[in-house]
């Protein structure tokens, strides 16, 4: 049970930091993406490929995957620059798609459909971590570092130039503010800051496929952050663990065909967010718990 209760941890613990990097810039920038699970997919196969033919050290993947996945980030930078709403919503889709053939045909470095397997642990100063209880604190460690990162880039005069952004880009842009490179900027961030948990991701499962980063899991993310609360310090932390959390709850219903649990778990995402749009739009933590600046 312990062993259980700790491999929840982890994946909570990896999913809140995708959610906590997705609102930055759906919360605080405004710029809606269904692409996260391309970032996500970055860190993880360069974690991968840098740990079986490089180093497996966190101080060797983490950095390059940082820095990959904020270089494909202008790919989803450069139409911000032209659009909004809606059409960057569908431009975020179009990458998406299009990593996900990358993903799937890039046999070389992905594996392709197989994906890559033997991937060696995570090591820190020279010493794997290997087991379990460590990389949870290790994840925990890592999630707490990306909040205080994005908490800090808040405050800082980059932050509030990017929540004036959201609150209206034509202001913004008359009160003298860069909307280009602000923009590129956020998206970089997000992006650099989704590879940590594809790193942890990699190292943790020992194996990583094309099925781990699809446009369901960029759904999920979005429903995370939307659920918990956009804008908000709390509401991405509160959106992981609840839809973390709910498979968990599922499979403990001897009542359900195993063949349906999906199906059900899809229905209940479903009407969770119908629900909340109409009696809660700002989320379960929302309201009040939206960050200042």
């Amino acid at each position: 049970m312990l062993a259980y209760l700790i491999n929840l941890g982890v994946l909570v613990g990896i999913n809140a930091v995708l959610a906590v990097t997705l609102n930055f810039v759906m919360g605080y920038a405004g710029i809606y993406s269904i692409a996260h699970a391309v970032f996500f997919g970055v860190g993880a196969y360069t974690a991968a490929f840098v740990a079986l033919h490089l180093s497996a050290s966190l101080f060797v993947t983490l950095p390059l995957a940082m820095l990959l996945a904020a270089a494909v980030s202008v790919a989803l930078a450069l139409p911000a620059l032209r659009v909004r709403g809606e059409y960057f919503v569908a431009a975020s889709l179009g990458l998406q798609v299009i990593a996900v053939t990358v993903f799937s045909e890039w046999k070389s470095v992905t594996g392709g459909i197989g994906g890559v397997t033997g991937i060696p642990p995570a090591e820190l100063f020279g010493r794997a971590v290997a087991a379990p209880a460590q990389f949870l604190v290790l994840t925990l460690a890592c999630l707490g570092a990306v909040i205080a990162a994005t908490t800090l880039l808040l405050r800082s005069a980059f932050g509030r130039s990017l929540q004036a952004l959201r609150d209206s880009e034509s202001a913004a842009q008359a009160a003298g503010k860069n909307v280009a490179a602000i923009k590129t900027l956020a998206v970089a961030v997000s992006a650099s800051l989704a590879a940590v948990a594809g790193v942890l991701y990699a190292h943790y499962i020992a194996f990583v496929n094309v099925e781990s980063f699809t446009l369901d899991t960029s759904v999920l993310l979005m429903a995370m952050v939307i659920i918990g609360g956009t804008g908000t310090l709390l509401g991405p932390l509160v959106g992981a663990l609840l839809l973390m959390l709910l498979p968990s709850l599922f499979s403990f219903m001897s009542f359900l065909p195993p063949t349906e649990i999906s199906a059900v778990q899809q229905i209940a995402y479903g009407a969770t967010m119908v629900l909340l749009m109409i009696f809660r739009p700002g989320g379960l933590v929302g309201g009040n718990a939206r960050a200042r600046s």
